[in-house]
């Protein structure tokens, strides 16, 4: 049976090379970077070469990364810390935000009665910006939370407008940008963007490892996880080594490699897009997902004309197929509920179809685009 990876923005196939540089450092660097022996500081090495490695290539200070789990934790030390250690009272953030996102601002609603305002969304999938350039002007210490890269449809911010919007506005400006870093140059001192959250696993590294930027003078963050001063007293723990030298590794292979191997997505998505079209006429594209101006390289999100009863055996049918793709968020998986990114932006009578997300990445052919399509049509007939 043909298998087919189509659900690159729910995690991405490591590199060889990262392979092979977690492997060595698991060998042969066991050491406790807290450690003040030989063994300890070669460890404790390696964790500030891959620091000012993924500073450098953010063009940010090394201080200014701090390693966490992953990119829900980078969220949530972020949020939790902006309402209990900096004062803000007022969260401006929108319904199609990540959970880790949404969930943590409603418990920090309950738990502080924190004000929280949504941005209103186009049906395109893209934010009003003179909505929230009407809710920054509320008289409160706020903090905007907007992702870069919408994980469901793909729609892009206008990342450096909302820096510029917030800062214009006295707010703090917190991004997760898990989608982006990696696939996107990304010039921390041109974007004034206070906070940002990246995972290692989105960007062909390590699972359980990624990091948050916190822009110095920004305020004083306290930690979310105590019992140890290590990543300058923000995050106890040991520090995953290897992880961290595989998700360094990942990011300067993607950054060097970023204009070819977009390209190359682009095309494939472009693809996908045109024998979509041609295999089954009536589908249609959620968002701005086939927009190549509004919307990510990496992915596009479909709306399939099949009746919704056939439709709820779909991913299994794709699945004994051997085709991996999604609904949405992998977060989401096994949940009965329609998608909170989709029912912001479309109709009751679309919602009842099936919508399907496909993500790419490098090591995705034409050949599987095809496969995949024609699976499709024989379905929808």
């Amino acid at each position: 049976m043909k298998s087919v990876y189509f659900d690159n923005a729910a995690t991405t196939p490591l590199r060889e090379e990262v392979i092979h540089a977690i492997s060595e450092v698991m060998r042969t660097n066991f050491g406790n970077p807290s450690s003040s022996h030989s063994f300890g500081r070669s460890s404790k090495s390696l964790v500030e070469k891959s620091r000012k490695a993924i500073a450098q290539s953010l063009n940010v200070s090394a201080g200014e990364i701090i390693f966490t789990s992953g990119g829900t934790e980078a969220d949530n030390l972020v949020l939790n810390s902006a309402v209990k250690d900096l004062g803000v009272t007022h969260i401006i953030t929108t319904k199609i935000e990540h959970h880790a996102v949404l969930h943590t601002i409603q418990k920090l609603q309950k738990e502080y009665g924190i004000i929280i305002s949504y941005v209103d969304i186009k049906p395109s999938g893209h934010i009003d910006y003179s909505h929230l350039e009407r809710l920054l002007q509320k008289n409160a210490k706020a903090l905007v939370s907007l992702m870069h890269i919408n994980n469901e449809i793909g729609s892009v911010l206008d990342i450096k407008q909302v820096a510029n919007m917030c800062k214009l506005n006295n707010a703090l400006f917190h991004s997760d940008a898990v989608q982006s870093i990696g696939h996107y140059n990304m010039d921390l001192q041109e974007i004034k963007v206070d906070f940002v959250a990246a995972a290692a696993h989105k960007f062909h590294g390590p699972k359980g490892v990624g990091f948050a930027f916190i822009r110095k003078n920004s305020g004083l963050l306290k930690p979310l996880i105590v019992g140890g001063e290590q990543e300058r007293g923000l995050r106890a723990g040991t520090e995953s080594v290897h992880n961290i030298v595989g998700m360094e590794k990942a990011l300067l292979m993607a950054n060097d490699n970023l204009e070819k191997e977009a390209q190359y997505i682009k095309e494939l998505k472009s693809y996908f897009i045109d024998t979509m079209k041609a295999a089954i006429p009536n589908v249609t594209f959620n968002g701005s997902s086939n927009d190549f101006d509004r919307s990510t390289y990496t992915l596009v999100n479909v709306c399939l004309p099949i009746d919704p009863k056939k439709a709820a055996m779909l991913l299994f049918q794709l699945d004994l197929k051997g085709i991996a793709c999604s609904k949405g968020s992998a977060c989401q998986s096994g949940s009965s509920q329609k998608s909170h990114v989709l029912s912001e932006i479309l109709s009751n009578e679309d919602l009842e179809k099936p919508s399907i997300r496909f993500s790419f990445s490098i090591f995705n052919t034409k050949e599987e685009v095809d496969y995949v399509v024609d699976v499709l049509k024989a379905f929808a007939q």
